[in-house]
């Protein structure tokens, strides 16, 4: 019925929509700035072009965020990504640039190098006052580096005033439990220098579900029944310094740690019937408590010198990230409580990573020539070991799931680029090429594979400007993705005791290419991207049916074809009632031999999301987000459709010093994913995952300081931009 109601409302806002583009075009200013714009009655409902808070810049879609009504509501960075156009942000935060690219994410034009969790816990440190834009970058050029198949450039509020500022963020999420994040930021301005130190504490609780329905190969009946609990603390400090030597040189250098802390407790039971599901033929459950330590290490240099169109820069960084993790895996029969099985694991993992790079860039009447070379090394071990629990009462050594495995990889790049412009239209194209050198040794398997291959990895755009109010923009780039460690590594890795994933280290990397094309029309952004894949890295299931062990195996497939197509576009209906509807609509079809089939399937699918924000009178805003996703999936797996629906509002205090919001996100508790196996003659199998989604948050924000006197803010080139 909710969803039925929605198709309604969203149909009318279509149709208001389509009234709408029947008003007088009117010149747009080209600025982020929010300005006063035209309107016309219609039958009692005011349509008016929507302030303009999103542009392209050489077909990127750039959309600013600090005083943007639609991301006001929004409690940090990660909840103001789920609502940016062109890109998603799933149930565990991983985030996602047409549904399938997992973006590297760049603070003010530099990369950062971060683990998954500490890059999660910085961007909810992030209010959504603290950033100026975001840069959407859906198909990076070849002076970017080959795995970045897409890139968000997160651009900070400066502080130009000279003096100390500060900011605090701290936010609650309520359901059954509760978790909270604190995050404080400082800095002081000097006319010489900036100094900033971040610092921050997170702690709570989430929780997490997995159910499985499978008939097994002699027609009994499996249920599979998890419930997670996890207990976690996060510190995390960043302390950075940033010098103006002279007008032509710049350094900055920043260090930081972050430190995890989690307990876990997974507790799970298989129950199995007959295929009448009336007589009970066994039923377990398990235990999985867990202990996990980690703690990350991280420097960053930058430098960069300007002179009469000349920019040289460089950027190093360091990154060490050890792991612990401790687990019991405790089996019983549950009528009985006997012991079935226990074993224990003990793992260490550590990761050290450096990277190096030199750009260069020359500007010669309308054209920039652009060059660079960068280095990187990565160092990884894993050892874990397992111990079971004999007939003796006595833990001994287990060599079958014991594992030590290690992976070094040394990639070395250079880049070319040339960039003109011919008055409305400008150029750009560039070649890159990419050595790799790894090494991956299992050394409990005694397997060694090396690997050294060269890539040439070319791009190229145009971008053309009608005028203030239509851009178009068409580019093309190929980019390569190296397996990683975990894909690599060919070590069990534990869902239940039926049920795991393994690395394989013959992993191929896999190469794309796209071709994308954006037109602008005012705040109306459409684009087409369509590219292939080959050697696609998956994970597909196998079934034992003698033991019923289920198992995720990490291959390559030969090659997939996709497309997508997004639209975006902001209405205004009222003074206080505005409305940002997204619609994507995505096509997949993948060659997939499996077993001793080849199974190939072109799946379409569309997601749509609404985000309506009304402002009321004495400053309080209201936000309703909305977000659909159809069914879709892959040549084996049905995922079906799911929907979400949050509800916050916001209001300033003190001047704009004091910032609350309060909110429900996941209002139904229905964005749950179920999947279900194709191919019912092979296995017939489907799941659901839950996450602890739909919770009550509250978020507040306090600006503080003593900046008196605005600093001279010195121009900088794009280039630099791009390597600070």
């Amino acid at each position: 019925m909710m969803i039925k109601l929605w198709y309604l409302l969203l149909l009318f806002f279509l149709l208001i929509f389509g009234k709408a583009q029947d008003i007088t075009k009117r010149k747009v200013p080209d600025s982020l700035s929010e300005q006063r714009s035209p309107t016309t009655n219609i039958s009692e409902v005011i349509i008016q072009s929507a302030p303009r808070s999103i542009k392209l810049n050489d077909g990127n879609t750039v959309m600013a965020v600090s005083g943007n009504r639609d991301f006001k509501t929004s409690s940090n960075l990660l909840e103001v990504l789920r609502k940016t156009p062109g890109v998603t942000v799933d149930q565990e935060d991983g985030i996602f640039i047409g549904g399938r690219i997992s973006p590297a994410i760049f603070i003010d034009g530099k990369p950062i190098v971060m683990s998954v969790q500490e890059l999660q816990a910085y961007l909810r440190s992030l209010s959504p006052e603290m950033v100026e834009s975001l840069e959407v970058n859906a198909n990076p050029s070849s002076k970017y580096d080959a795995e970045f198949k897409g890139i968000i450039d997160i651009k900070l509020k400066k502080n130009t005033n000279l003096g100390w500022k500060g900011n605090y963020n701290g936010n609650v999420y309520i359901n059954k439990f509760n978790y909270r994040e604190n995050a404080l930021t400082l800095s002081y301005n000097i006319p010489k220098a900036v100094f900033t130190m971040q610092a921050g504490y997170n702690e709570g609780i989430s929780n997490y579900r997995y159910k499985a329905l499978q008939r097994l190969a002699n027609t009994n009946v499996m249920r599979t029944n998890t419930k997670q609990k996890e207990n976690v603390g996060v510190y995390n400090v960043l302390i950075g310094a940033d010098f103006r030597l002279n007008d032509k040189n710049r350094l900055g250098i920043n260090v930081r740690g972050n430190f995890r802390d989690n307990d876990r407790l997974r507790s799970g039971s298989l129950y199995t019937t007959d295929k009448s599901e009336t007589q009970l033929i066994f039923h377990t459950t398990s235990e999985n408590p867990s202990d996990y330590v980690q703690n990350n290490y991280g420097i960053t240099t930058d430098y960069s010198f300007q002179n009469k169109g000349l920019t040289i820069s460089f950027l190093g960084n360091y990154l060490a990230v050890k792991n612990k993790q401790k687990d019991d895996f405790i089996n019983r029969d549950q009528p009985t409580s006997d012991l079935l099985s226990y074993w224990k694991s003990d793992l260490v993992n550590r990761i050290d990573i450096y990277t190096a790079q030199i750009d260069a860039s020359q500007k010669i009447g309308n054209a920039d020539i652009e060059m660079g070379i960068k280095y990187s090394y990565s160092d990884t071990s894993n050892n874990i070991r397992y111990d079971t629990l004999s007939t003796g009462a006595q833990f001994v050594f287990d060599p079958g799931r014991s594992n030590v495995f290690s992976y070094k990889e040394k990639i070395g790049a250079g880049y070319l680029a040339y960039r003109q412009k011919f008055w409305k239209l400008q150029i750009n194209t560039g070649l890159r090429l990419e050595n790799t050198n790894s090494i991956s040794n299992a050394i409990t398997a005694d397997s060694i594979v090396v690997r050294n291959y060269l890539e040439w990895l070319p791009s190229f755009s145009a971008s053309y400007t009608f005028n203030k109010s239509n851009e178009f923009s068409l580019s093309y780039s190929r980019k390569m993705t190296r397996p990683i460690f975990s894909q690599l590594n060919p070590f069990r890795f534990y869902f239940s005791p039926l049920n795991y994933w393994i690395g394989n280290p013959y992993l191929q990397p896999s190469f794309t290419s796209q071709i994308r094309a954006t037109y602008r029309y005012k705040n109306w952004i459409t684009s087409l991207s369509i590219g292939k894949e080959k050697e696609v890295m998956i994970r597909y299931p196998i079934y034992n049916p003698e033991t019923n062990v289920l198992e995720y195996l990490g291959a390559n497939l030969p090659y997939r074809n996709f497309a997508a197509l997004e639209t975006s576009f902001p209405v205004k209906i009222t003074k206080w009632w505005n409305i940002t509807t997204q619609i994507t609509g995505y096509y997949n079809y993948e060659f997939r031999p499996y077993l001793e089939d080849v199974f190939a399937l072109d799946i379409y699918n569309y997601e749509i999301r609404v985000n309506q924000v009304f402002t009321l009178p004495q400053g309080y805003t209201i936000n309703l987000f909305t977000n659909y996703e159809s069914k879709t999936g892959n040549s084996l797996y049905i995922i079906k459709p799911r929907y979400s629906i949050d509800l916050s509002i916001q209001k300033s205090w003190l001047d704009n010093k004091l910032n609350t919001k309060l909110g429900y996100n996941n209002l139904f508790d229905s964005n749950d994913q179920s999947l279900e196996f194709r191919h019912k003659q092979i296995m017939d199998n489907r799941f659901t995952h839950w996450w602890d989604s739909s919770r009550l948050f509250f978020s507040l924000s306090y600006n503080f300081g003593s900046s008196k006197y605005q600093t001279k803010e010195i121009q900088k080139t794009e280039e630099e931009n791009r390597t600070r």
